[in-house]
């Protein structure tokens, strides 16, 4: 019986040995894998909403140089286009 005990204690202790090197193994990853790769990704997700924003001002800045280039016309295409709107909701 003393026998069945030891190796019960055994297999118990190596289990707990083996669930620390996998631990130890997965904080590992995470360093030297999974937290540079998720920093490199925000770093680039960070430059394309930074890219985005340049891009939609400099559209946004040439579409009020336009209309104040020609202000009869952008009233006249703003009312035409809300009058075909309102008719197209009705």
């Amino acid at each position: 019986m003393t026998g069945m005990s030891e190796r019960i204690g055994d297999a118990g202790t190596e289990a707990h040995e083996q669930l620390r090197q996998l631990r130890e193994q997965v904080d590992r990853l995470m360093r030297e894998r999974v937290s540079p790769a998720l920093s490199g990704a925000a770093s680039r997700a960070q430059g394309a909403a930074h890219q985005a924003r340049g891009m939609a001002e400099g559209q946004a800045e040439a579409l009020s140089g336009r209309i104040k280039g020609m202000p009869i016309t952008s009233v006249a295409i703003a009312a035409a286009a809300g009058y075909l709107i309102g008719r197209l909701t009705r």
